[in-house]
């Protein structure tokens, strides 16, 4: 697990971007929001970071649970690939079900507070979605590492890791175009002014997008948000139709820009870059640890052991990817006041977007250092102050 960290910190070094941002200026958050939207946010913000945090930790004791003592399922030894994928399966539903009380009431806070819109059927049909989906790639990642390591025994962790690697890559590309449009609709950009300012954005940027899409998110949230999604081909920008009814020209193009910067500098690839630094010593903790946390080994009952394993080892390692995800938002911030010129409009944007999404806008610096993977409010505006001091 120390090897796995080592090598996740390399992979911040070696892919943080260069030259680093220039440092924030000084911000005042109560110049912006006032104690009252502070306390909001912080008192919405928080709880739901410990309910997600207790999700996990629930998933963590069921898997702890089937690794101590792994169902008659999982002891089959008659056809264990095929064994492997039907259980692998099965454990991606019932790992579900323990967490779901929990979703749930983080659903109904999110709803007491405006941000969730969509209905309890709507919601329970997307879990159902998701759920299938999961379980149709655990069956097929569960027949496979089975396969692998009744193959090679001892060396089947060089296979996982580059395995991983190439279908993280693969799902980074197909994702947009199989994926997405299972749980929402996306629609090109049409002809108008926010298109056109977009395409003079790319050009001005120097880079060329499959698409820009607007998504139907205010059929599930009232949040506002955009992001960069695909490889290659089926590369494109995404704005959520939350943000292009609500907020104004300048402000929207500071968020396109922003996503822009992403584009030009190849981040989806980078994360993938990172993945190929880490994934062999990730690997090979998950089966030294699998290993020493259950005595199956080419059975499904190895399963849990290496699901439990492969969380474990990841933990760490997610949380020093923050701080290249961190950097790597800097710059986008920092590219996107390069190429609007408009730190009114950044700014004006950060204050009403932290609103509209209840962001926890003074979180201590520990939840920031460990769990961001964007700098504060606070950091944001202040980039956009000290563009403007320049």
């Amino acid at each position: 697990m120390l090897l796995a960290s080592a090598a996740g910190e390399v992979g911040v070094r070696l892919l943080r971007p260069r030259p680093a941002a220039r440092p924030s200026a000084p911000a005042d958050l109560r110049s912006y929001f006032s104690e009252e939207e502070i306390a909001r946010g912080a008192a919405f913000a928080r709880p739901q970071l410990a309910l997600s945090l207790a999700r996990g930790a629930l998933e963590l004791g069921a898997l702890a649970l089937l690794t101590l003592r792994p169902p008659r399922l999982l002891r089959r030894r008659a056809r264990p690939v095929a064994a492997g994928a039907v259980a692998a399966g099965a454990l991606a539903v019932g790992l579900s079900l323990p967490p779901l009380p929990l979703a749930v009431v983080s659903r109904r806070r999110a709803i007491a507070v405006g941000l969730a819109t969509q209905s309890w059927r709507g919601w329970a049909l997307d879990q159902v979605k998701a759920t299938g989906i999961e379980a149709a790639l655990a069956a097929a990642g569960g027949g496979t590492v089975i396969a692998a390591i009744r193959r090679f025994p001892r060396r089947w962790w060089a296979l996982g890791a580059g395995g991983s690697v190439l279908v993280g890559a693969l799902f980074a590309a197909l994702a947009p175009v199989l994926l997405d449009p299972v749980f929402n609709d996306y629609t090109p950009l049409p002809e108008g002014e926010t298109r056109s300012d977009v395409l003079a954005l790319a050009r001005a940027a120097g880079v060329r997008v499959a698409g820009v899409y607007s998504v139907d998110a205010s059929r599930r949230t009232t949040a506002a948000n955009a992001y960069v999604t695909g490889l290659g081909p089926t590369k494109r920008v995404v704005l959520f139709d939350t943000l292009l009814d609500r907020y104004d020209r300048e402000e929207v193009r500071v968020v396109v820009a922003h996503e822009l910067a992403h584009v030009r500098h190849r981040d989806v690839l980078r994360g993938v870059a990172y993945a190929g630094i880490v994934a062999p010593a990730a690997a090979l903790a998950t089966q030294r640890l699998s290993w020493g946390l259950s005595n199956a080994r080419d059975t499904p009952a190895a399963l849990p052991a290496l699901a439990l394993a492969a969380a474990l080892v990841s933990a760490p390692v997610g949380l020093i990817s923050n701080r290249l995800s961190r950097a790597i938002e800097r710059r986008a911030d920092a590219y996107s006041l390069e190429l609007t010129g408009s730190p009114q409009a950044f700014v004006s944007f950060e204050r009403a977007i932290a609103r509209q999404n209840i962001a926890d806008l003074d979180p201590p610096r520990w939840m920031t250092a460990l769990l961001a993977t964007h700098p504060s409010t606070a950091e944001r505006i202040g980039a956009a102050l000290s563009y403007g001091n320049r």
